[in-house]
C-alpha cells in the first residue's frame, strides 16, 4: 500500500507563505468521512456512542468537527473537561476516564454531568467524600490481568498495567455502588493499544459481554452500557493493511447477539473512545529541510524536531515520510532525518530510503493527527508549532497559532524576562 499525502506541494507552498513550517495540518474531509464510517459500522446498536479521546488531539476546532458528526468527548484531566465544555458538550456527552484523580477534577466532572469512569475501587469513597453525593450513572474500569492474546500473538500485558480493577474488585465495586444509590452501570476496559486487526474489538467485546452478564446476574445491577474504549489502530507502515471498521462492527454485533441478547440484555449500549483511529491518518507534520550533514551517515536536518512529534524519539515509532513533489522519484538515498534538539534520539527516521532531498524541500510526516502535537513540549526552549485545518473546499484555516517567546516566558511571574529582552 502506498501512503499518499492528503495535501499537495502547491498547497503547502501556499500555506507556508502565511504560516511558516513546521506545522501540523489536518484533513477535514477525511475526518468527517471516517467518523461517518464508524457510525455506520455500529448503526445496529441504537445506543452506540463514540467518545473521542481528547488526549489524542486536544484542539477545539477539531473537536467541534467530531461533535457535528455525533461524537462526544472522552476526557482524562481538568483542562480536557474544560475543552469539552467549551465546544458545547452537555450532560452525557463527556466520559471522564482518569486515574490518580485530583478531587477538583471529580468535582468539575460531576458538575458538568460527565459520566465518571472509576479506575479503582478506593475511588468510590474518595468520590463520595469529594462531591458529597454519588452519581446515578457510573462506570468502572476493568483489568482482567494476565496476557492478552489474539490467536498466538501477544497484543499487550494488562497485568502490567496501572489501570482498572481486578475481577473481584469489580464485583465488590458494583455491590457497593448499588448500595449507595447508583442506578445505571457501565463497564470499561482497554486491553491493547494500536491493534491493526479486525479481531481485537470482537474479542474484547466477548470478554466484557460475558462479564456484564455475570455482574448483572450476581449483583442485580443494571448494565446500561459497555465501553470498548480505544485500541483500534492505524497502519503506520505502508505495507500494513488498515482495519476494516465495517467488519469490526459486524464482529461486535455477532458477539452481542451470542452473549447479551440471550441473557435478556439486548438494550445495552455500546460505547467507544477512539482517538488514534479517529484522527491519526488525517494529520501530518510538515517540515522543511534546512541543513544537510555528511559524516559517518547522511543526515537531513529539519526545522521540526521531537518537540513537534515525540513518538519516534520516545517509542522508536515508525512514521512514513513523503518528500513532497518527489512522490514518483525512486528512493535511492539513505538518510537519518533529524531535528535540532540536544538529544541523539531526535530523529524522525533512521536509515530511511528516500528520494534525493535538497535544502528547501518540504517533508510530509504521515499519521501525526493523534499523539502528535498533543505530546509536544518545550525542551531546549523550543516552541510548539501552529496547527492548520485543510478544509473540505480546499481552503485552509489557522486553528492554533505557533507559540512565541512571549508565551514561553509568560509563566515566570514577577520576572519580566520578555520585557527585559525587548528593551535590549
Amino acid at each position: 500500500m502506498q501512503k499518499t499525502p492528503f495535501v499537495s506541494l502547491e498547497k503547502i507552498r501556499e500555506i507556508a507563505k502565511e504560516f511558516p513550517t513546521p506545522f501540523h495540518i489536518y484533513d477535514e474531509k477525511g475526518i468527517r468521512q471516517n467518523a461517518q464510517a464508524l457510525h455506520r459500522a455500529f448503526a445496529w446498536n441504537p445506543g452506540f456512542r463514540e467518545y473521542f479521546a481528547v488526549k489524542a488531539t486536544p484542539n477545539p476546532y477539531l473537536m467541534e468537527i467530531l461533535k457535528e458528526c455525533g461524537c462526544g468527548c472522552d476526557c482524562s484531566s481538568l483542562t480536557e473537561l474544560m475543552l469539552a465544555k467549551a465546544v458545547g458538550c452537555g450532560p452525557g456527552d463527556i466520559m471522564f476516564s482518569s486515574n490518580v484523580t485530583p478531587a477538583e477534577e471529580y468535582v468539575y466532572a460531576y458538575r458538568e454531568q460527565a459520566i465518571i469512569n472509576l479506575d479503582d475501587i478506593t475511588h468510590i469513597d474518595f468520590l463520595e467524600k469529594t462531591i458529597g453525593a454519588m452519581p446515578k450513572v457510573i462506570s468502572c474500569r476493568y483489568n482482567p490481568g494476565g496476557i492478552f492474546k489474539i490467536s498466538n500473538d501477544i497484543m499487550d500485558n494488562p497485568g502490567d498495567s496501572k489501570y482498572g480493577m481486578t475481577t473481584e474488585q469489580l464485583f465488590d465495586a458494583f455491590r457497593i455502588l448499588k448500595g449507595k444509590g447508583v442506578q445505571e452501570f457501565g463497564i470499561h476496559a482497554f486491553l491493547a493499544s494500536n491493534t491493526v486487526t479486525n479481531d481485537y474489538y470482537p474479542m474484547l467485546a466477548k470478554i466484557l459481554f460475558e462479564m456484564a452478564v455475570k455482574l448483572q446476574k450476581e449483583t442485580g445491577c443494571h448494565i446500561a452500557f459497555i465501553n470498548l474504549s480505544g485500541g483500534i489502530g492505524i497502519p503506520y507502515h505502508p505495507d500494513q493493511e488498515p482495519n476494516d471498521i465495517q467488519a469490526i462492527g459486524e464482529g461486535v454485533r455477532q458477539v452481542y447477539e451470542e452473549v447479551l441478547e440471550p441473557a435478556g440484555m439486548g438494550d445495552v449500549a455500546i460505547y467507544a473512545e477512539l482517538g488514534r483511529y479517529m484522527m491519526g491518518p488525517y494529520g501530518g507534520l510538515v517540515t522543511q529541510a534546512i541543513h544537510e550533514k555528511h559524516t559517518h551517515k547522511e543526515y537531513i536536518g529539519c526545522d521540526a524536531c521531537a518537540v513537534n512529534l515525540m513518538r519516534p524519539a520516545m517509542y522508536g515509532a515508525y512514521h512514513h515520510i513523503t518528500v513532497l513533489g518527489k512522490e514518483q522519484e525512486p528512493c535511492l538515498n539513505t538518510y537519518d532525518i533529524t531535528g535540532s534538539l540536544c538529544e541523539n534520539n531526535d530523529k524522525f527516521a533512521i536509515d530511511r530510503k528516500l528520494p534525493e532531498i535538497q535544502l528547501g524541500d518540504y517533508l510530509f510526516i504521515h499519521d501525526t493527527g493523534a499523539h502528535g502535537f498533543s505530546m509536544g513540549y518545550n525542551y531546549n526552549g523550543k516552541l510548539r508549532s501552529a496547527e492548520i485545518l485543510l478544509k473540505e473546499d480546499g481552503s485552509f484555516q489557522l486553528i492554533r497559532r505557533a507559540e512565541t517567546p512571549k508565551d514561553y516566558f509568560a509563566t515566570f511571574d514577577g520576572f519580566p524576562i520578555y520585557e527585559k529582552i525587548m528593551q535590549d
